[in-house]
């Protein structure tokens, strides 16, 4: 489609450290370290505090581009029990453009017409109605169940470079993007807005040099023009590296305006690098080997923490697809390959659903699986690696869960229900 596969986005932002250590060297100068403890008249540490309670949200992304190869449509949300599971749904995505917000793909979001067996309550769209495709049936959806909260997320990895024009004026694009989720079309159908810059103040697609306060300035405006009765979240990066892309910017001064953020605890490694070092793609943490420091999930929510961003304003993300090398002979991490396995829609990225299946866990490592079949070498989360996450969840404190995407999960959402 448009390129806007979110996996492959993450993982090759992730990998343009490079890009990302020259700029920082000119852009940062962030100590990036914890305040002081105890003073020095203290005769014994202070406790600790005890985490607050993890909270509940499950949070999903769905794409409006998979409704066409992938044939995954709003429907299957609700038969596979996923729509039973979740808290809110991440609509992805709307383009930045011009410096505003902007429909991603027209047919897709509003205009594709559902038979009655394609239709989430069974009812056919009609020629004349206002309103058809995803948007209409996400609204069907949300009357089955009224709790439901679905948010529409902008800009992604082919998408991000339209920020940067953006943060040149925060006030005019809060307006353009409130003025478009808020369309009498589809307004009841959207409860927020998510921010998906990949990545503000760093290297993805493209490197961005808006200054470290220009996602905060975005935020603000969009709050300013939100107001507080609608969500606002954003995806992040999870480089917990020194100096990584969590330094870029002043994500704990940025949290004032958000809900809650999303870091993207998943694609730290993969087939992007050709040749290996065999990875994990979402390790938990830190493991003997691990081909760059500060690349698991425990590094970025401890980063974040640390910068004063609250254990409750972040959600730990999950994977629902494995990221897999060819040419390995090693079972465990850390082999040779020869290139990326062949995938279904891309090579190097294949469906949990899939996976389990046609290459199943051999292993784990830093809390997540690993699979060695042929020559093929995987890596991906399942059900029982999905348990050690949300234990860890409960551990920190984070506000909830949230996965990339629904229609990597099998027809009976056998992930979703891990995480519940």
């Amino acid at each position: 489609m448009n390129g806007l596969h979110r996996p492959r986005a993450r993982l090759r932002a992730l990998a343009a450290s490079l890009c990302t250590a020259a700029l920082g060297a000119a852009l940062l100068g962030v100590a990036g370290t914890a305040p002081a403890g105890a003073s020095p008249t203290a005769t014994a540490p202070a406790a600790e505090a005890a985490p607050a309670a993890a909270g509940d949200k499950v949070v999903g992304y769905f794409t409006n581009w998979g409704v066409y190869d992938r044939n995954y449509h709003v429907k299957n949300i609700e038969t596979s029990g996923s729509a039973d599971k979740l808290t809110h749904i991440n609509y992805a995505f709307g383009n930045v453009q011009g410096g505003k917000c902007t429909i991603g793909d027209s047919y897709a979001d509003y205009e594709k017409a559902y038979t009655a067996d394609q239709a989430v309550d069974g009812v056919a769209d009609t020629w004349d109605q206002e309103l058809r495709g995803n948007f209409n049936q996400l609204r069907k959806l949300k009357k089955l169940h009224p709790d439901l909260k679905v948010i529409w997320s902008f800009g992604g990895w082919s998408w991000s470079g339209g920020f940067g024009e953006a943060a040149q004026n925060p006030a005019a694009f809060a307006e353009s993007c409130h003025s478009l989720v808020e369309d009498p079309r589809w307004a009841d159908v959207f409860d927020g807005i998510d921010i998906d810059w990949e990545y503000p103040n760093a290297c993805g697609l493209t490197c961005d040099t808006s200054g470290r306060d220009a996602y905060g300035n975005l935020l603000s405006a969009l709050r300013s023009e939100f107001g507080d009765d609608s969500l606002i979240t954003s995806a992040i990066t999870a480089d917990g590296s020194d100096g990584g892309k969590i330094d870029a910017v002043d994500y704990a001064g940025a949290a004032t305006y958000l809900d809650w953020y999303n870091p993207m605890t998943y694609d730290f490694f993969g087939a992007f690098a050709a040749q290996g070092p065999t990875a994990p793609h979402s390790p938990l943490t830190s493991y003997p080997g691990i081909p760059t420091e500060g690349f698991h999930t425990d590094a970025a929510i401890s980063k974040l923490r640390e910068l004063g961003v609250p254990a409750g304003k972040l959600l730990l993300g999950i994977g629902f697809y494995g990221r897999g090398w060819t040419g390995v002979t090693q079972s465990e991490p850390g082999g040779t390959a020869t290139g990326a396995a062949p995938g279904t829609y891309e090579a190097g990225i294949e469906d949990y659903k899939v996976l389990k299946n046609s290459c199943p866990a051999t292993g784990t490592v830093a809390g997540t699986a690993y699979a060695h079949c042929g020559t093929n070498w995987w890596s991906y989360d399942t059900p029982a690696t999905i348990g050690t996450k949300m234990d860890y969840k409960a551990e920190q404190g984070l506000g909830g869960t949230f996965f990339w995407e629904l229609s990597g999960d099998t027809a009976d959402g056998e992930l979703i229900r891990a995480i519940n």
